[in-house]
């Protein structure tokens, strides 16, 4: 263990000379007005402190959660409801050797890149009726074939439109509210949500496919650029409870899913696709506690293009349990998150037929060269765990230890590499048995199990940007530890520094 943690610190210096400087100039660009504060603070006439813990967005306070619950309407309307953030990142790969193609398998690594930016519209509308949108611009969405050049792409991020009230009387305190959003769980108010939990954006260059942002989090099969109503409803500060319903974003709903094509945009079968949430909370002192459950029905087409047969729908399933405790009491923060998520995927019945008929059979075959593999499953299970300790002082300097685990079932579909007719694992087909096998992303053993610990510190100069420093170890990917591609690529080759400089005006 000494050793390990010695190495992760040898990086860390060896590139922190090399970047940080870059990254400082970046954060001197950000403006110092201490009350030239984003949209919500501007609206509230609050600091970040009092929404954010530790002034880390986007984390909530649990003022900060009763003001999202209140429909963004605490406070007085500002004139120009607008915001923008912004995010220069800077990653590097541990092995970038065990590969055909680095320049491509890891894009710009080790090279600082402006990687995205959103600008957000929303707060008070009316008393009762608030909004949070984000419109993203990805700086690097699409790639040449070589990879020499980029071309950005905007689109609709999360979408959050609220009614709410609020009664109160002498024995009870009940928020109520409907949400119309995007994205399972984007309603939520705690970070422990699927929609939240993941937190620094992900730049779009392959070199961060192994960052912290890109492993193992719980969250919703049906993925997000959908269209939900949902019901809420908060008791006397204990009992949290959301029901609601998704379907495709079309017609009167297509601008939540705005800058997609019909390709990208996620096809759900009618309007029958159930999000559920509970939770229990309480507060004392400094001190605030939430235990909860989640959980979702989606029906997916497998070919967003093509809806007409309902054969072609999977069923996935999703239930989790979650947990967040919270210490705020100046100077000090800390924030200790659990989340768990299971998934149950049962595949089309046109995916099921396919798997049975001989046509839809694995490429590989077993060490030998000669005896086939097992057929592909008619459902799938997964399950993610993810915990998180996080420590803030005067909201300025902090640090976290993230751990993350996926385990699932072993499926020959997931398969990306393997053995040829001759026995052998290539990636270039020497023999031209028209079977190759991918390298960095392959997966020898058809099993998801990735595992590893993400460590960060940051810096947070005014309260509207953070500077800081991620550090994700792997002793397990794609079902192994080493050669999990079965050309000699091992989980630790995956091991990752990253750089950001992250702000919001």
């Amino acid at each position: 263990m000494c050793s390990f943690i010695m190495a992760i610190q040898r990086s860390i210096l060896r590139q922190a000379a090399l970047v940080f400087g870059t990254l400082g100039m970046i954060a001197a660009l950000f403006p110092l007005d201490s009350q030239a504060l984003p949209l919500f603070a501007r609206q509230t006439g609050q600091n970040c402190m009092a929404c954010h813990a530790g002034g880390q967005f986007p984390e909530l306070t649990p003022y900060g959660r009763m003001f999202k619950l209140t429909g963004y309407t605490i406070g007085d309307r500002v004139k120009v409801p607008l915001s923008v953030m912004a995010l220069a990142t800077y990653t590097k790969v541990g092995d970038t050797s065990k590969s055909d193609n680095s320049a491509g398998d890891f894009q710009k690594n080790g090279s600082p890149i402006f990687a995205n930016a959103s600008a957000f519209l929303g707060g008070k509308i009316t008393d009762n009726i608030g909004a949070f949108v984000q419109w993203t611009y990805d700086n690097y969405a699409a790639p040449t074939a070589d990879g020499s050049s980029y071309t950005g792409h905007a689109g609709m991020d999360n979408v959050d439109i609220r009614y709410a009230d609020r009664f109160i009387t002498p024995s009870r305190d009940l928020i109520f509210g409907v949400s119309l959003n995007n994205n399972p769980s984007v309603s939520d108010p705690w970070n422990t949500a699927a929609a939240w939990m993941q937190y620094v954006p992900v730049p779009s260059p392959t070199s961060n496919q192994f960052i912290d942002g890109a492993a193992p989090f719980p969250g919703f099969g049906s993925g997000g650029n959908l269209a939900g109503i949902n019901m809420y409803m908060y008791l006397n500060k204990l009992v949290y409870a959301e029901l609601g319903t998704y379907q495709t974003a079309k017609g009167i709903f297509s601008p939540l899913s705005a800058g997609l094509d019909n390709a990208g945009t996620t096809k759900l079968q009618g309007a029958n696709n159930p999000y559920w949430r509970l939770a229990l909370t309480h507060e004392w002192g400094p001190h605030n506690i939430m235990v909860g459950t989640s959980g979702m029905i989606a029906h997916v087409y497998d070919d967003p293009t093509d809806t007409s047969d309902s054969n072609s729908v999977s069923r996935i399933l999703n239930t989790g349990l979650d947990a967040q405790y919270q210490y705020i009491l100046d100077p000090h923060t800390v924030t200790a998150q659990v989340a768990y998520m299971r998934q149950k995927t049962d595949y089309s019945a046109n995916t099921v037929a396919a798997n049975h008929d001989g046509t839809n059979v694995s490429p590989y075959f077993a060490a030998d060269g000669i005896t086939p593999l097992a057929p592909f499953n008619d459902s799938d299970t997964t399950n993610v765990f993810r915990a998180k300790l996080t420590y803030v002082y005067q909201a300025k300097y902090g640090g976290s230890l993230a751990f993350f685990n996926l385990t699932g079932t072993t499926n020959t579909a997931l398969q990306s590499s393997g053995y040829d007719s001759n026995g052998q694992v290539t990636s270039n087909d020497p023999m031209e048995t028209g079977i190759a096998s991918t390298r960095v992303n392959g997966n020898l053993s058809g099993n998801p199990a990735t595992r590893g610990l993400t460590y960060e510190a940051f810096w947070m100069p005014v309260q509207y940007a953070r500077v800081g420093v991620q550090y994700t170890a792997y002793d397990k990917y794609n079902g192994a530890t080493d050669n999990y591609d079965g050309l000699g690529r091992n989980a630790r080759d995956n091991n990752s520094l990253f750089f950001y400089v992250w702000g919001a005006y």
